[in-house]
């Protein structure tokens, strides 16, 4: 049995902010260089998403408990 509900926005935030810390800790390690400014569409646009995704799956999981009497 889970000892939460899985929330699909926040696992796509950890993917977001997991790859901006790779890409700025491969531009520290000297494996290639990333500009400063490569930091605002990743977290920027992973938020949104992450967004969306938390929106969809309020949704979907509002609707599934509707039809099954649940709420």
């Amino acid at each position: 049995m889970l000892r939460h509900e899985f929330q699909p926005g926040k696992l796509v935030t950890g993917l977001f902010l997991t790859a901006t810390a790779v890409a700025f800790a491969g531009d520290a390690g000297g494996l290639w260089e990333t500009p400063w400014f490569a930091v605002v569409p990743l977290v920027v646009g992973g938020l949104c998403l992450a967004g969306v995704t938390a929106a969809l799956t309020r949704g979907i999981r509002r609707r599934g408990g509707a039809e099954n009497g649940q709420r």
